[in-house]
């Protein structure tokens, strides 16, 4: 639920004067468009994690980070990390720079740039040039081998099976690692007693900041996803020969089931889940052949855990209700591991709203992120923290995806007076 320039979650008042550094906006949109070129198709970008352009593109941000004063590389995960000159307390400020095989240029990207930018601002103003942002550009956020590949290694290390998840084409990260060069080179890793928060800048991807005229969100948690995989097993035979009595017939049973799920989901959901049906297959697919085997995949979100369990059980209801009806076995299993909902840090949440009531009083709002996002990996190891400008039309994982060049520019000042007057607090 958006919550319209309110501050009801803070009784602490962390509102002492602080020094802010100005973003250079010409500087910071001409990085965002070169950054754009690396795989760029149409207004889109397809720039899959590990691909040529990916590499590319990682190559060139660790030259920029290097140019703004940090000490840069690519780790052996594939991030690029800028560590700042600074001995700390340093706060991480990144996100993403792979995208969706058909992907927009700012999902990600944008995060990123604004992490360089504040950075090297930060640097460049002798009020500031004292404290601590080390940037970031992640690694396979949006999963080409497995989703938060690199947030994963930055704070937990890769496990055998992080090393053995594989891409569309089969090629595992391991291999990958090797193909890229990266093997061998050692990973930026989280320092407890240097870095002491995250933030992340991220367009919204969806409608809700446009509808309702504000400029900034602030994040208050990212929705929790669960998702559950319904096979169907009925008997294959002619199409032609067999009698519709005595079929047994899997599509047909899987149609059934899915027109229902979507009144029980209802009944079972909160005001904001959602929930999708993205992945169905038919075997053996062919048009004279009454199918033997069917399946649906359903993944829902939702912020509430509590929610997601009514809504998990839902699924696992009908699919009970439905198992041998006209003789086809029906079986739900969890499809995925539970991504539990994430919260932000009340602490760093107040000072980005302070930032944005600063800039542009009554166009800014609280609102939960229903989509993933690092942060769901970072926050069990340091305090985390996220705002989203607005997506026109509410469009992502699209080449259509575009933001406002103005509300682009406002979102790195917001993000910067936020980090400077995070850091000034930790001082006092």
């Amino acid at each position: 639920m958006l919550q319209v320039g309110v501050m009801h979650l803070f009784g602490a008042d962390y509102g002492h004067e602080t020094m802010n550094s100005r973003i250079n906006p010409d500087r910071l949109m001409d990085d965002l468009r070169t950054l754009r070129t690396f795989g760029a198709s149409g207004n889109g970008v397809v720039r899959p994690t590990f691909s040529p352009q990916d590499m590319a593109a990682r190559q060139w941000l660790r030259d920029r980070m290097s140019e703004a004063g940090l000490n840069a590389a690519v780790d052996g995960v594939g991030n690029v990390f800028g560590r700042s000159p600074n001995p700390g307390p340093a706060l991480i400020l990144g996100s993403h720079s792979d995208t969706q095989p058909e992907g927009g240029w700012l999902d990600g990207a944008m995060g990123v740039i604004y992490g360089l930018e504040v950075a090297r601002a930060l640097l460049e103003d002798p009020n500031t040039s004292h404290l601590a942002i080390d940037a970031v550009a992640w690694s396979d956020e949006e999963g080409t081998y497995t989703s938060c590949l690199g947030s994963t290694g930055f704070v937990n290390g890769l496990t055998a099976d992080d090393m053995e998840a594989t891409n569309a084409s089969g090629e595992s990260v391991r291999n990958a690692l090797r193909r890229t060069g990266l093997d061998g080179v050692a990973p930026a890793r989280f320092q407890p007693d240097r870095h002491v928060a995250y933030l992340e800048a991220h367009i919204e991807q969806g409608p809700h900041l446009e509808a309702n005229d504000q400029r900034i969100g602030v994040v208050t948690n990212i929705v929790g996803i669960r998702g559950v995989r319904v096979t169907f097993d009925g008997v294959q035979n002619h199409a032609g020969t067999t009698p519709m009595h005595l079929r047994n017939d899997a599509a047909v049973a899987m149609f059934h089931f899915g027109s229902r799920l979507q009144d029980r989901m209802a009944e079972a959901a909160g005001p904001l889940s959602v929930w999708t049906t993205g992945v169905v297959t038919v075997e053996p697919g062919a048009e004279s052949i009454i199918p033997d085997r069917a399946s649906i995949t359903i993944q829902f979100r939702d912020p509430s855990d509590a929610t997601l369990d009514r809504m998990s059980d839902a699924v696992m209801r009908l699919a009970s209700e439905s198992n041998g009806v006209k003789g086809v076995d029906v079986v739900a299993t969890p499809r995925r591991e539970k991504i539990a909902p994430t919260a932000m840090d009340p602490h760093l949440m107040h000072h980005i709203a302070t930032a944005a009531n600063a800039r542009v009083p009554d166009h800014w709002c609280e609102m939960p992120s229903a989509a993933g996002h690092d942060p769901m990996v970072l926050s069990h190891h340091l305090p985390c923290a996220m705002l989203f400008i607005p997506s026109i039309g509410g469009i992502s994982h699209d080449f259509a995806e575009d933001s406002a060049e103005e509300d682009i520019v406002l979102g790195a000042q917001v993000l910067a007076d936020a980090a400077v007057s995070i850091l000034e607090d930790l001082e006092s």
